[in-house]
């Protein structure tokens, strides 16, 4: 019943988005306005070449990485992957700043708009195809590719013929990631001022006092998005399945020669754009700052309030994956299926839209909670819970089942058996899981725009509003404080996990 519950809860605020949409005069007319139609066009082609971008950005880095003699493949691995950390409004912040109107470096053409946009999201989400792209690499038996070789292939040849196929899935399924994380993000494109859904259905909700307006905006994002995974999960099934085996033996590297150290500077381009400037603008807007004790107070309220939303979340996140967890592992049913599926639901929506949802559903059902921390918590752990649910499975699934059915017959009731067996051998996934969950809640955006208590800032809001304004000394430390934050609370985090594991 708790699974059953905890699923309940996290589709309960898209079944009343849906419900609030189709109260409109004319939904229809609404979703196929001007307006609608513009938003709609221009998100799916920044998603499209933003995709298509980062896909051949992530594939081609990890193919130099795996297939080549590029020095310290170690140490440029984990540089490449950087800009993960740097949340997308942040390195847009950073963008504007130095290259945009009245810029700190110098001005470029068209990074207020588009292509601005288009660079931004691009340098942010092209790790999501590197890493997977990397892994399928890794794993494939360089047998396949000495056996096209001596069948007189040429490099290129052998690339086309078997690399690339082995790479379709893995640059698929990155490839969609990029895809849904462009269609919901927020804080970019309203930075750098190029108009989407989600910004639309922001402007909606601001400035119209017709609630149905941004519902159906909402409505249409949700659509947008599940035609998104459909289509991928359509092509997936047609294509080939094709197996990537790892060999007894590491893929031998090509030699670049001469190109050696050329290669490898452009490689670092690509990490430096997308998180080196970012940091070193935050760091000299930073240095600028008046130090005066009221900003002082004020930033330090703002990091308060983000750690203890992102780390309530955590813990309320880690505990409702749990019972779902214990639920998918052993109790395998179409049932359990079904449970799972619907409690990962929020991942797949924009946290913009779960947001909207949460406003209509709280100010009219349970007002008590409207604008309170307990209803911003409640969207992060909607959005986020798949990320705790993961790990929780994979480590319940690795523990003997045959342990709890003893502490049963010595006299321990299911749920004491669980406490008291499976949660101390878990608690190091559970606590990699809650890691996971802390940070993505702490770069958050929308969710908290909306949501957040009046006079209530976090450091994401500090950012937004500093950068909307044009206040780039006051954005700046913000945005490096949140930088720095997650990643100081990353190490803790994951020594506690290992730990936990180990135990």
């Amino acid at each position: 019943m708790a699974g059953v519950a905890v699923a309940a809860a996290m589709v309960l605020p898209l079944a009343h988005l849906v419900l609030r949409a189709s109260e409109a005069a004319d939904p229809l007319a609404l979703a196929t306005s001007a307006r609608a139609a513009r938003a709609l066009g221009r998100t799916v082609a920044l998603a499209t070449i933003v995709t298509a971008v980062a896909t051949v950005f992530g594939v081609v880095l990890a193919w130099v990485l795996e297939r080549t003699d590029v020095p310290a493949r170690g140490l440029l691995g984990v540089v490449v992957a950087l800009p993960l950390v740097i949340p997308t409004y942040v390195l847009a912040v950073a963008m504007k700043d130095a290259f945009g109107p009245s810029p700190l470096l110098v001005e470029l053409p068209g990074v207020v708009g588009f292509r601005g946009a288009a660079a931004a999201l691009t340098l942010a989400t092209y790790p999501y195809v590197f890493l997977v792209a990397r892994a399928t690499l890794a794993s494939v038996d360089p047998a396949l590719e000495e056996a096209a070789r001596s069948l007189g292939d040429r490099p290129r040849r052998v690339f086309r013929r078997v690399v690339l196929p082995l790479l379709r899935p893995a640059a698929a399924a990155g490839g969609l990631l990029v895809f849904l994380y462009t269609l919901s993000d927020f804080g970019a494109v309203s930075i750098l001022r190029y108009e989407t859904l989600t910004v639309a259905v922001f402007g909606e909700y601001r400035t119209s006092f017709n609630r149905a307006r941004p519902a159906v905006l909402g409505v249409l994002l949700v659509a947008t998005t599940l035609v998104a995974v459909a289509v991928e999960r359509r092509a997936r099934g047609r294509a080939a399945a094709t197996r990537a085996v790892a060999g007894t033996r590491p893929s031998p590297r090509r030699g670049l020669g001469r190109w050696r150290w050329p290669v490898t500077a452009a490689v670092l381009a690509v990490p430096v754009a997308g998180a080196g400037v970012p940091l070193g603008v935050l760091v000299y807007r930073a240095s600028l700052g008046s130090g005066s004790g009221e900003r002082v107070e004020v930033l330090a309220r703002a990091a308060v309030s983000s750690v203890g939303l992102s780390a309530a979340a955590a813990v309320v996140a880690v505990v409702l994956a749990v019972p779902v967890g214990v639920l998918v592992v052993r109790f395998r049913s179409r049932f359990a299926t079904f449970v799972e599926a619907a409690a990962t639901a929020g991942y797949a929506l924009p946290g913009l839209v779960v947001a909207l949802a949460l406003v209509f559903f709280a100010a009219r059902h349970v007002p008590l909670v409207y604008q309170t921390p307990a209803l911003v918590v409640f969207a992060y752990v909607i959005r986020f819970y798949p990320e705790a649910l993961g790990a929780a499975r994979a480590s319940i699934a690795a523990v003997d089942p045959a342990l709890e059915d003893v502490a049963r017959t010595l006299g321990d009731t299911p749920v004491r058996a669980l406490r008291r067996v499976t949660v101390p051998l878990v608690r190091g996934g559970l606590a990699a899981g809650g890691a996971l969950v802390f940070l993505t809640a702490m770069k958050e955006l929308p969710a908290t725009l909306l949501l957040r208590p009046a006079g209530m800032d976090t450091l994401a809001t500090r950012v937004w509003t500093g950068a909307a304004e044009g206040f780039y000394r006051q954005a700046a430390p913000a945005a490096l404080l949140l930088v720095l934050v997650s990643a100081l609370a990353l190490g803790p985090a994951l020594r506690l996990a290992h730990r936990g594991g180990a135990e």
